[in-house]
């Protein structure tokens, strides 16, 4: 992670986003000493954007997966009481 005072930007905006760029981490601008702003690369930009959204589609993939193998309470009860009754 870098951290730069927003006092450097006017005069090294070129130098920042060169090491955006080359590093593809994230730089921190600070101003008054507090986190203001994050500049990344478009490349790390556009990889988190994908990754996210892979993430995401994941998430929403695993949901389905155990909303299928889902029974409800009332269910398992009677499975359970059917393997405790020598039924399964």
């Amino acid at each position: 992670m870098y951290m730069k005072s927003s006092t450097e930007l006017p005069n090294s905006y070129n130098e920042i986003a060169r090491q955006a760029r080359e590093t593809a981490e994230s730089i921190y601008i600070t101003m008054n000493g507090n986190g203001d702003t994050v500049i990344m690369g478009m490349g790390a930009f556009e990889c988190r954007e994908q990754m996210l959204a892979l993430r995401e589609r994941l998430l929403v993939s695993e949901k389905e997966r155990l909303a299928e193998n889902m029974i409800s309470l009332e269910d398992a009860g009677q499975r359970l009481q059917r393997k405790f009754d020598g039924k399964i």
